[in-house]
């Protein structure tokens, strides 16, 4: 996950989606895979993190960075 600027929002080149004043851009090739995947924001004593929990996950690697479908 990377954060972007206004001029990445103007290129118009990934899917853009929008919900409770948050904009999420999405390449395309991805959507595929993250069909049905829900993002939130968790704040632990630890960390303070998006979370991705995506149903069409068969695997993640240690850090939870990766998955495969």
């Amino acid at each position: 996950m990377n954060y972007a600027s206004k001029e990445d929002l103007d290129k118009k080149v990934d899917e853009v989606v929008k919900f409770h004043g948050v904009t999420v851009l999405v390449d395309p090739k991805a959507i595929f895979f993250l069909v049905g995947t829900v993002m939130d924001f968790e704040e632990t004593l630890l960390a303070s993190e998006f979370t991705f929990n995506n149903p069409n996950s068969k695997g993640e690697c240690g850090c939870g960075e990766s998955f495969n479908v």
